[in-house]
């Protein structure tokens, strides 16, 4: 029998070695910008087209390379970062495999122009499938530009898997981010289909903290500094004012190596204890500097797993450092008896009391017999209007007959069978066009409860709206129709505001500014990354903030992303979310009769755009049943 077991070929083993280290553009991105990094570089450029797909470029001006180097480069384990095996437990770089460049070449056409300071000319490859196509020299500028055009031409299937330009052109901004903020002492710039996306000179670690994530986190940074034998902590965290739904400036680095750690955000999250809301995120960018024999970076190909010796010890170090750092600044409460303003304003206000009790409560803590009497007079009285409200509209129900409705009431909600609606078994469905009709004719005014859910009578029970999803699926529907027909009208503003957003940020509003100036708002580009809100849609809540709105709305989208719901459906989402009514919010009987309206005359009433129940249907039947 014939031996079965052969080596591969190097361009099937480096298409393999590729489908751990290049998983789509972004991740060309982080190994060309490692490897400037790593070359000495102080300047780096990078390059971008049709979100990585035609065209991905790195310039840079470190050491460059020899015409050895350069064709050595382009095999599979080939690296100038580590000589033998104890090198991987001291290792400074943040290349080490020699698999990115092989890799890369696999999968793509890739033109390397490259010269060292001392030689008078560079030298030109161009690889193809792994294989060097043209070696020649050039005359070129110290150091390295690589070209990688036509990501994926080799395995097309590949390709098809990738998402669609704005998510994919968000993991290469994710990418940029990280290794320019690892390294301030480096000009990094990116365009992106000949727009200049970010300029960040060099500076210190505040400034291009603030560069990338936008001006308005410079009033919210606090210093984090924490000094021991084993580990240094340094960089800044969030004040707990300053807050996101969504993640995304949460960054740590080990060695000035970005890595991923849900155990360490515990950890930062733990420090904050109870100041933060829920479900939010603060921004935090900490650098960790441990001896590289105390971290084991070689756990997987893309570097952003590590772990340590004494994971537990690193992450009391951490929170300690975050705690204090926040202590240290006044963002925590004290225990000092004169307050900080900080902390006063955190406190409920005290309550106010009535002029002629405040006498008694005040000197002796006790309340005479006659503010007794008046205190359980009225709230006797208060009692019977409650349970006057409660009974009301009992009497239209006939004496003996149950939970049943008199047949002589032609416009009471008609119901028929078909499959269930709601969370309970044997729940029958209603008939839209019967359901608005009835609605929109009050025969029985709705009613709140708690202020998140709208109780409406119907024939055989009655319906409990979730307010919050039923706003959702109404304005939802409305942003739709309104980015395919029609826009929404705009209130003017008196004066315009302005408002200034992160690069990445404002790269996206610029993608999406048509079709959110469809929703109502009127906003246009005023240099840079600043925008003028010169009005915000008619039908805006009061009290909502439109820059805040408009943030939120950015921050929705971009969670959506992944979902790759199109352009119009996840900005519709996106501002339904923020837009609708909330949890707590009290309404008028007019306003819940509006929104019940609205709600039936939706092509889908039944959930809201993310899936949650829009209302559930209560059988009187059921309900008797429980107290039986």
């Amino acid at each position: 029998m014939a031996d079965v077991i052969q080596l591969l070929p190097d361009s099937v083993a480096n298409q393999i070695a590729a489908g751990e280290v290049v998983q789509r553009p972004a991740s060309v991105v982080k190994e060309l910008l490692e490897n400037a990094v790593d070359a000495g570089a102080n300047k780096i450029q990078l390059i971008v087209r049709d979100a990585g797909k035609t065209l991905i470029q790195v310039i840079d001006n470190g050491c460059g390379m020899s015409e050895t180097d350069a064709r050595m480069s382009f095999e599979r384990h080939a690296t100038s970062k580590i000589r033998e095996a104890k090198d991987l437990f001291a290792l400074h770089t943040f290349g080490f495999r020699g698999e990115a460049l092989a890799s890369i070449a696999a999968v793509a056409q890739v033109e390397m122009k490259t010269r060292r300071a001392t030689d008078e000319l560079g030298t030109r490859l161009v690889v193809e499938d792994s294989y060097v196509k043209i070696q020649e020299p050039c005359q070129a500028p110290q150091g390295t530009s690589i070209s990688v055009k036509n990501l994926f031409y080799t395995v097309p299937a590949r390709k098809s898997f990738l998402k669609a330009d704005p998510v994919e052109t968000r993991h290469i901004l994710d990418e940029f981010q990280r290794v320019a903020m690892a390294n301030p002492d480096v000009h990094f710039t990116m365009h992106h289909n000949d727009a200049e996306i970010f300029h960040l000179p060099v500076g210190n670690l505040r400034q291009r903290v603030v560069k990338i994530f936008g001006e308005p986190v410079n009033k919210k940074l606090v210093p984090a500094e924490q000094e021991t034998d084993i580990l240094h902590i340094s960089g800044f965290v969030g004040k707990p004012d300053y807050v996101k739904k969504t993640r995304g400036e949460q960054l740590f680095f080990v060695n000035k190596r970005f890595i991923r750690s849900n155990y360490l955000h515990h950890a930062v999250m733990s420090a904050y204890e109870d100041l933060l809301p829920t479900d939010t995120y603060p921004l935090y960018v900490l650098f960790l500097d441990i001896d590289p024999a105390s971290v084991d970076i070689n756990v997987h190909p893309t570097k952003q797993e590590i772990k340590f010796d004494d994971e537990r010890l690193v992450y009391n170090f951490l929170k300690v450092a975050v705690r204090h750092a926040l202590g240290s600044h006044n963002v925590t409460p004290t225990l000092d008896f004169e307050q900080e303003p900080a902390f006063q304003q955190r406190l409920a206000p005290a309550p106010v009391l009535r002029p002629e009790r405040e006498a008694n409560s005040v000197g002796s803590f006790r309340t005479s017999k006659f503010d007794k009497d008046d205190e359980a007079d009225s709230r006797h009285v208060s009692n019977l209007e409650n349970w006057e409200k409660l009974y009301k509209g009992l009497e239209l129900f006939e004496k003996g007959s149950g939970a049943s409705v008199p047949e002589e009431d032609p416009d009471q909600l008609l119901i028929t069978n078909g499959p269930s609606i709601g969370t309970r078994p044997g729940v029958e469905v209603l008939e839209m066009d019967d359901a608005a009709e009835t609605f929109s004719k009050g025969q029985r005014e709705p009613y709140q409860v708690h202020s998140q859910y709208i109780i409406s009578h119907i024939k055989s029970g009655f319906l409990l709206i979730d307010q919050q999803a039923a706003s959702e699926r109404v304005l939802y529907e409305r942003y739709l129709a309104a980015l395919e027909y029609q826009p929404i009208a705009t209130q003017k503003a008196l004066f315009p505001k302005t408002i200034e957003l992160s690069a990445a940020d404002a790269h996206l509003l610029r993608d999406i500014l048509d079709e959110v100036n469809c929703l109502g708002f009127e906003i246009s580009a005023f240099g840079g990354n600043t925008f003028a809100i010169h009005g915000s849609p008619a039908e805006l809540r009061q009290g909502i903030s439109e820059e805040a709105l408009l943030q939120k709305v950015l921050e929705q989208y971009k969670g959506n992303l992944e979902l790759q719901l199109g352009a119009r459906d996840n900005l519709a989402r996106s501002m339904a979310r923020n837009a609708s009514l909330r949890k707590g919010q009290s309404l008028s009987v007019p306003e819940m009769q509006d929104l019940i309206d609205r709600l039936f005359a939706c092509a889908v009433p039944f959930n809201s755009p993310s899936g949650r129940k829009c209302f559930i249907q209560y059988d009187l039947e059921e309900l008797q049943k429980q107290f039986s």
